[in-house]
Parts: structure tokens; C-alpha cells; sequence
């Protein structure tokens, strides 16, 4: 299976390293300067697309593979 990190756009990389640094959805959504619904809906392809069930599990996967930053 190809690897599914690819298939992240770069802001869903970066909503995801902010997960795994333990932000919170009101916190990315500040940060970035979006709505809390849009990060919702980042989450939602992010957890498809990688297809796990829980921010948990995405979370681990993104620390295990050193998913870095977009800064």
C-alpha cells in the first residue's frame, strides 16, 4: 500500500503535527487563523486518509514517522 502520509495536503501535515504536539482543535484553529469546522473537517480527511480511527492513533503515527513541520 502506497504510503498514506503522501496523500496529506500540507495544511493537513500541519494540523497533524499540531495534534501530535497536543494542541487542541480551538488551539490550531487560532493559530492558523480558521474556524474550528475547517480544522474539524482537516481532521476528518486526516484520519481517513491515513485510516485510523482516532486522533490518538494519528497522532502516534505522525511522532513515529517524524512528520516535520511546514514551517
Amino acid at each position: 500500500r502506497p504510503d498514506p502520509f503522501l496523500e496529506l495536503t500540507p495544511r493537513e501535515r500541519e494540523i497533524l503535527q499540531l495534534l501530535a504536539e497536543g494542541q487542541s482543535n480551538k488551539m490550531i484553529a487560532r493559530n492558523l487563523d480558521i474556524s474550528d469546522g475547517t480544522v474539524k473537517l482537516h481532521v476528518k480527511s486526516i484520519l481517513r486518509k491515513l485510516g485510523v480511527h482516532s486522533l490518538v492513533e494519528a497522532a502516534v503515527m505522525a511522532v513515529e514517522r517524524g512528520i516535520p513541520r511546514n514551517d
